[in-house]
């Protein structure tokens, strides 16, 4: 397979500079262009601050940015015919819409995260959540670094879906509990942040019975394990038909 050429959304942000330096470790991926509101003149790629003023040849485009650019990087895919990898979290559910609709004409991999632990925690917990529920009372509890913007994360929001899709929606989700005095009912599914320092990516899912208490965690000690993810999704997307695709799908793949 030839060098993969991508444009990486979000190139100057936490993530995008993780990214950029991993695949100047590989040598079947190059990073060719990239956007971003901050610019670089030491950068070894171009930098746009819209991406669609790019003026190289790529083959899929990596966004690890903000919602806020959402609408140019994805104008960017469908004019360019080219698949896309969004890592970008807290997309609204109009955004969701546009992008399944952009999939009906190219590529798009969207996940609420990109590391392979977090998506066998996604497995477990759906199959705790069907042998426990109602029984057990389920609570989630996510924790990152205090420069993240979105609460609760993509991930926890994406483990919560998960678990409510296998109990057929059953699960009302409360973010939080002191705006009124009630006892906590059954369908409830409690969703908690914690934001500070540099805490990379904590998820934790407590399933609480009466007598015991089962919890399935996965705590990210890099930022690493996310680009990682990303990069692996791009390669996975040269080539494929327009569609969804997500972690799941890749991992059946290989």
């Amino acid at each position: 397979m030839s060098e993969v050429r991508i444009f990486l959304s979000g190139c100057m942000g936490r993530m995008g500079r993780v990214i950029t330096e991993m695949c100047e470790g590989y040598d079947d991926v190059a990073i060719v262009a990239g956007s971003d509101v901050v610019s670089n003149p030491h950068s070894a790629f171009p930098i746009y601050t819209d991406p669609n003023d790019c003026q190289e040849e790529f083959d899929v485009i990596i966004d690890f940015s903000h919602v806020s650019a959402f609408a140019n990087v994805t104008k960017l895919a469908e004019e360019r015919n080219k698949p896309i990898v969004m890592c970008t979290t807290g997309l609204s559910e109009e955004q969701k819409a546009e992008l399944a609709a952009l999939s009906k004409k190219v590529g798009v991999f969207y996940s609420g995260n990109m590391s392979l632990g977090i998506n066998v925690l996604i497995n477990l917990v759906k199959k705790a959540a069907a042998k426990l529920y109602p029984d057990f009372d389920i609570e989630l509890v996510e924790e990152h670094h205090n420069k993240k913007l979105d609460a609760p994360s993509g991930t926890a929001l994406m483990i919560a879906d998960a678990m409510n899709e296998t109990l057929n929606n059953q699960l009302e989700y409360v973010y939080e509990r002191q705006s009124k005095r009630a006892q906590r009912e059954k369908k409830e599914l409690g969703i908690h942040s914690i934001r500070g320092g540099n805490i990379v990516g904590e998820h934790k899912v407590m399933f609480i019975g009466g007598e015991e208490i089962l919890t399935v965690s996965h705590s990210a000690q890099t930022r690493s394990v996310f680009g990682r993810g990303a990069v692996a999704a791009a390669r996975y997307m040269v080539g494929k038909n327009p569609g969804m695709y997500d972690m799941q799908d890749m991992i059946g793949d290989e």
